[in-house]
């Protein structure tokens, strides 16, 4: 803690608040011991504030959910460490890490062994690795020395180790652009183990990325949910080559990651004003002014009063840098917002159906680019001291707020088409991540150039990011993420379940809906 710095005291009140939620945690028959643990350690963590909070904050975050208008999506109040940490894993690979003792592995049983030792030390806001690693480049010079089936074997253990150990499916890896035997044994076991972590992120480049090796990344999407795909040209475009998707799909720097992510709620924005025009001339400027300033003040602690990069291995050996760091700048229910706005003004026009509404999203959109363009921070040195935009997946309490800017769950175009022309407006905002989701139809799976088409087209169109899976399998995209059918069955049920992301699907599927989406 910084010299001279008082920890603001908790009223009795929210002290005795706390220990009910902690006496609760401690006798629960749903979570697991390691979820217990985690749970503690938030509960610890909600008893400290060192932040020197803006004046404004507590009215916006601390009250009542219908009437919240910034989330800090439950990154505590003296943050430790960097919410997402994106090591260079191709450095261990060839130099290995002086404070684990890993040595560079000679073949592929200590390449998979010493990736799974270092992603034990990995951190993230969710106490778990968010990225580990472009898992082809990293694999693809073990595995072509191997006997082909040895290697498969080798791979599936892999990821049913890192499945059943790293227990949320925030936890992301990435293929491609170019095909790859490692790729290909890769997609061949997740269809088979069918499990919901890793998450998976195929980048395609048409230009690089051959039609057989993208089919490949369709079925086994049509199968388990993933790959999704990412636009490969678009985030080298913005973020160079050495971009990476971790956590849901957030486009971020290899070596880097994002200090904080907070997120405007856009639709309890928008019941505060009395007009459009006081919406976007005071209201909404308001609130991004009080959310950029609280993510100035988490930044700063990081840096200047956590030492985390002072004394983690992962800076000190250079897996990581602050260099290559940025934030998060997030919000969700632009849809919401739109409609809200606009019934104030008595116009009848819905967001996703009317070119009115259109205009207005694409309005609110430009005043929160502009304001992200002008604010800087000195410590998001990887971005050009400003933030990053992101199109935040909504969670689990969230209730009638839709998932960044896209359109509700049952109010999306009867033609696809029509859905990806929309979207086209949006994405181009978003570097650190945003997407779409489409349950695809049984019958697909027969034709998955059908699917390729819709990715083809949507990249052209600068579409950034598109995840598909058939309508009937178990494993499902929540928003970002991935759970199973028949873990979120076992859950409702009273039955404790390994992954921590099963409960945030459960919480979305009565919430917002996303068993409902449209089947194309």
């Amino acid at each position: 803690m910084a010299k001279g710095k008082q920890l603001r005291s908790l009223s009795k009140k929210e002290v005795e608040q706390k220990r009910k939620e902690i006496y609760a945690t401690i006798t629960s028959t749903t979570l697991t011991h390691e979820q217990k643990l985690t749970c503690m350690t938030n509960h610890a963590d909600s008893f400290m504030n060192v932040l020197k909070l803006p004046k404004g904050l507590e009215d916006l975050l601390y009250t009542s959910e219908d009437k919240r208008c910034i989330c800090d999506l439950f990154e505590g109040h003296a943050p430790l460490r960097p919410r997402y940490i994106c090591p260079d894993y191709q450095k261990l690979i060839n130099e290995g890490c002086s404070f684990l003792r890993l040595s560079p592995p000679e073949d592929l049983f200590e390449a998979l062994n010493t990736l799974l030792i270092f992603y034990k030390h990995v951190p993230s806001v969710t106490n778990y690795p968010v990225f580990i690693g472009n898992l082809d480049k990293l694999l693809e010079p073990f595995v072509i020395k191997e006997d082909k089936e040895t290697a498969y074997k080798m791979i599936k253990a892999f990821l049913k180790h890192i499945d059943r150990t790293i227990v949320d499916s925030f936890c992301h890896a990435n293929i491609g652009p170019e095909p790859s035997l490692t790729a290909s044994l890769i997609m061949k076991a997740e269809s088979e183990l069918d499990d919901a972590t890793p998450n998976l992120t195929m980048r395609y480049d048409e230009d690089i990325t051959p039609d057989s090796f993208a089919i490949e990344g369709i079925n086994c999407s049509l199968h388990c949910a993933k790959p999704s795909f990412a636009n490969d040209k678009m985030f080298k475009s913005e973020l160079g080559s050495h971009y990476v998707i971790a956590s849901c799909y957030n486009g971020l720097i290899e070596g880097g990651g994002s200090y904080t992510l907070c997120r405007l709620l856009l639709n309890h924005i928008a019941e505060r004003a009395t007009s459009i025009k006081e919406f976007k001339k005071k209201t909404l400027p308001y609130v991004m002014r009080i959310m950029a300033k609280y993510m100035d003040e988490r930044i700063r602690f990081i840096v200047e009063d956590s030492n985390f990069f002072e004394s983690n291995f992962l800076a000190k050996e250079g897996f990581i840098s602050r260099d290559k760091f940025s934030a998060m700048f997030g919000l969700v229910g632009l849809a919401e917002c739109v409609n809200i706005l606009l019934e104030k003004e008595g116009i009848k026009a819905r967001f996703g159906e009317d070119e009115q509404a259109l205009t207005l999203a694409r309005e609110i959109m430009n005043i929160i680019d502009k304001f992200n363009q002008s604010h800087k921070n000195k410590y998001c040195v990887a971005t050009g001291e400003h933030f990053l935009l992101h199109a935040q997946v909504g969670i689990a309490e969230d209730k009638n707020t839709s998932p960044g800017t896209r359109i509700p769950i049952g109010e999306e175009p009867k033609e696809l088409i029509d859905h990806l022309k929309f979207l086209e407006n949006f994405h181009k905002y978003f570097i650190s991540g945003t997407g779409d989701i489409f349950p695809i139809d049984i019958t697909v799976h027969n034709n998955p150039e059908y699917v390729l088409d819709i990715i083809k087209g949507g990249f052209k169109s600068s579409l950034r990011y598109l995840s598909f899976y058939r309508s009937d399998s178990d494993v499902i995209r929540v928003t970002g993420y991935l759970v199973k059918r028949s873990e979120m069955n076992k859950l409702d049920s009273g039955q404790a379940v390994l992954q921590n992301t099963t409960g945030l699907g459960l919480g979305a599927s009565k919430n917002g809906h996303i068993l409902s989406r449209k089947v194309r």
